[in-house]
């Protein structure tokens, strides 16, 4: 075995959830390897929430124009231009990879590009070389999930999407989560003649509370967003430089010509190539099975975090960098030491009002058996939606009786991704509705309606 290829630690996924593990035991004195096939940086940064909020910032400019028109802005009809938006974009994309390198090298780590799979228990195969360790850690994030159907090859992903040199005129997209939604706001605002969202249950957003989702299918039906619930696609055809999206509906078989058919039916681990069961690695069907300590439950020698951790925790960058910290600290350690606790995680969908969630759904709540109070109302008529000229605002929130607990928040509005933050800040402080009530914030601000929304 040649030496240089001998390490204590080698990293699969040079994203968060693994380069928070990375950095903290090179910096600590051990050999580290880190390998990935994709630039470095990973999905939030490079292909994910990062450029997908570039993109949003533009069209967050388009959005504010034609609510104030009429208000004293003229009706300029302003419109974007994709090229110099994509342009926006990259100049935040491109240089990433280069400085993430270049950190990880200066922190002492050994960096590879390319595949990787377990050969055995303690050597994975990058490229042309046999890395032999003591650990790993795995952090590979996820994919898109295999659909099954035929023409499947026709979709586009989300990271395709992102890198998109012409707005699309005629887009579908297949499934009606986050990714769908915040595509299709971005594409309807762009220009786009005709977008649709093809959602195969009866309801869209499901980790959102229903009330809020069915008033953001009325914004965004309102913005010309076609969004058919209950239609399940069962084949996607090429005809020339277009598509024909076959699917059924309750009513029957229907189908779509489009330009363009986007992947947004949800993600799994990306672990299938990895070649885990010749190291006794176990995985689950939501990724690798570990303990509270991150470990895996089969291998002690594996570490994995991110999405492609079983955890039962969101799949989101803030919960794969927290993961990735307290992996870290048990191999350090060298023994489980610290479990990973996870604090009330917000979660937000970024269209145009997003919708925001932390805590519980009401019907989370009943199945806990907690008996609470509701306080939901449309807030349009409220300052804060009012002085932006938003229609399409409203909070729900969930306080248990007798202790005022805060147990759900859930927003639509301007302003509601930093809300939900505060939220999450009361809630993990153990406020109750009272003690958030008496906190006098900054007014006007949206922070200061939270305390009639309690």
């Amino acid at each position: 075995m040649n030496k240089k290829d001998a390490f204590d630690l080698v990293v699969i996924g040079a994203g968060t959830g693994g380069l928070s593990v990375a950095r903290p035991c090179a910096k600590a004195g051990w050999k580290v390897a880190i390998i990935d096939c994709l630039p470095y940086g990973g999905t939030c940064m490079l292909r994910g929430c990062d450029p997908k909020k570039m993109l949003i910032a533009v069209t967050e400019g388009k959005d504010w124009s034609d609510r104030m028109n009429g208000r004293g802005l003229p009706n300029s009809g302003t419109t974007i231009d994709w090229a110099k938006m994509m342009a926006f974009k990259r100049t935040f994309t491109e240089p990433g990879p280069k400085h993430v390198e270049y950190a990880i090298k200066e922190a002492g780590v050994t960096t590879l590009h390319g595949p990787a799979r377990f050969i055995s228990p303690g050597v994975i195969q990058a490229c042309d070389r046999e890395l032999h360790a003591k650990y790993f850690h795995i952090a590979a994030g996820a994919r898109p999930m295999t659909l099954d159907i035929p023409g499947e090859e026709h979709l586009t992903t989300s990271t395709a999407f992102l890198e998109l040199e012409s707005a699309p005129e005629h887009v579908v997209f297949v499934g009606g989560g986050f990714i769908a939604f915040e595509f299709a706001h971005i594409s309807q605002r762009a220009g786009a003649s005709q977008v649709t969202i093809l959602q195969r249950s009866k309801h869209p957003l499901a980790q959102f509370d229903t009330d809020l989702v069915e008033l953001q299918m009325a914004r965004t039906r309102e913005l010309g967003i076609d969004i058919r619930c209950e239609s399940c696609v069962e084949k996607i055809e090429k005809d020339g430089n277009q598509f024909r999206v076959e699917f059924t509906t309750p009513g029957g078989h229907e189908s779509i010509v489009c330009d363009l058919v986007v992947h947004g039916a949800g993600r799994v681990p990306n672990i299938d190539t990895l070649n885990l069961e010749i190291a006794n690695i176990e995985v689950g069907r939501h990724g690798i099975k570990v303990n509270e300590y991150m470990r895996s439950i089969s291998n002690p020698a594996v570490f994995a975090a991110g999405d492609c951790a079983d955890t039962g925790a969101p799949n989101l960058t803030p919960v794969s960098a927290n993961e990735g910290r307290i992996a870290a600290k048990n191999l350090l350690a060298g023994e489980d030491a610290r479990p990973v606790k996870y604090p009330p995680i917000p979660s937000v969908v970024f269209t145009l009002p997003p919708v925001a969630r932390v805590g519980l759904l009401e019907k989370e709540a009943h199945q806990q058996g907690i008996e609470f109070d509701v306080k939901f109302q449309k807030t349009d008529g409220w300052y804060s939606s009012m002085r932006v000229g938003e229609r399409f605002s409203a909070y729900k929130v969930l306080v248990e009786k007798g202790t005022g607990r805060i147990v759900g928040a859930h927003l639509m509005g301007p302003g509601a991704e930093e809300q939900i933050n505060l939220f999450a800040m009361a809630m993990g402080a153990g406020l109750t509705a009272n003690q958030l009530k008496a906190v006098i914030f900054a007014y006007p601000s949206y922070a200061s309606d939270l305390g009639s929304m309690v």
